[in-house]
């Protein structure tokens, strides 16, 4: 069974894959986080326009994108799977080293994250996974803060993010590690 967010036991990916399957969790430096309910419509709407733009612009590329729920463990070296202690689910995940994936999800650090805030997100997603990306080298992630029609981007700068970009979810925002691609919020927002 599965452990709740205020307990103090160390937990790792071994622990993790004998949860029921029907439960969402995370691990981070092992500390379990319950992902709790499903999330709301919106959010899963702006997942799906986003999941379908990407998906069209890496068509033809290398590189693969996912959405939640799928795996990535972030290992600190190189130990085993079952020793991994992060272990968390992003909204959208975009691959570029086809050995980083296996039958399990991923193993090491995506090329791009995206988070879709939500309530019981927020703080994680901000501050937490921020951190936790930034360590693990992800080399751009956005935040979307959908009510609120604002992203941060933050980009992996000589193995640290920069300052980041706030701005709104509006017209064209290019994907600096994609310079020929951007992310058109009119088609995710065109009902507004």
């Amino acid at each position: 069974m599965a452990q709740s967010n205020s307990t103090h036991a160390y937990l790792t990916y071994g622990d993790y894959v004998q949860w029921p399957e029907d439960e969402r969790w995370e691990l981070i430096d092992g500390v379990a986080w319950n992902m709790g309910p499903a999330p709301v419509r919106e959010h899963q709407r702006i997942l799906g326009e986003l999941f379908s733009q990407i998906h069209g612009y890496l068509r033809s590329k290398p590189c693969h994108v996912y959405f939640a729920p799928f795996d990535v463990r972030l290992p600190k070296s190189n130990e085993a799977d079952d020793l991994i202690d992060t272990v968390v689910q992003p909204d959208i995940a975009v691959i570029c080293d086809k050995q980083k994936l296996d039958d399990k999800g991923c193993r090491g650090a995506p090329d791009w994250i995206i988070e879709i805030i939500s309530p019981g997100s927020a703080v994680r997603d901000q501050i937490d996974k921020r951190r936790l990306y930034e360590i693990h080298n992800v080399r751009e992630y956005w935040i979307v803060h959908p009510h609120d029609h604002v992203q941060t981007i933050y980009c992996m700068e000589d193995h640290a993010y920069g300052n980041p970009e706030i701005r709104a979810t509006k017209g064209q925002v290019p994907v600096r590690i994609f310079p020929d691609f951007s992310i058109d919020w009119a088609l995710i927002f065109a009902d507004e």
